[in-house]
């Protein structure tokens, strides 16, 4: 199943964020060790062009996979992330028009 990955950061965290930045990319890069495959993604900003969350869609087999995911990423786990949203993606997605892959095997 596909989702989108919604998740909003607390504001006045941008020291957490770049520290964390290297981390983040890592917990993409692996899927989360396996929990799920990002396919594409990238930060949010507001229309100040400051920093305010980040987006993805993901690939679990799962809900409550694509949560785990959501909530192990170091963002979520240091405190970075206030909200996420994940919502369910039509079975008509067309994944294979996204070239490359975030999450790598």
């Amino acid at each position: 199943m596909f989702f989108l990955m919604e998740c909003r950061h607390h504001p006045g965290k941008d020291a957490e964020r770049d520290r964390l930045r290297s981390a983040h990319r890592d917990w993409v890069r692996t899927g989360g060790n396996g929990l799920a495959s990002v396919l594409v993604g990238s930060a949010l900003w507001d229309a100040a062009g400051q920093a305010v969350g980040h987006w993805g869609i993901l690939e679990a087999d799962t809900l409550q996979t694509a949560h785990a995911f959501a909530e192990g990423d170091p963002f979520a786990a240091e405190g970075v992330v206030d909200e996420t949203r994940l919502t369910r993606l039509a079975d008509t997605f067309q994944a294979h028009r996204i070239a490359e892959r975030l999450t790598q095997p």
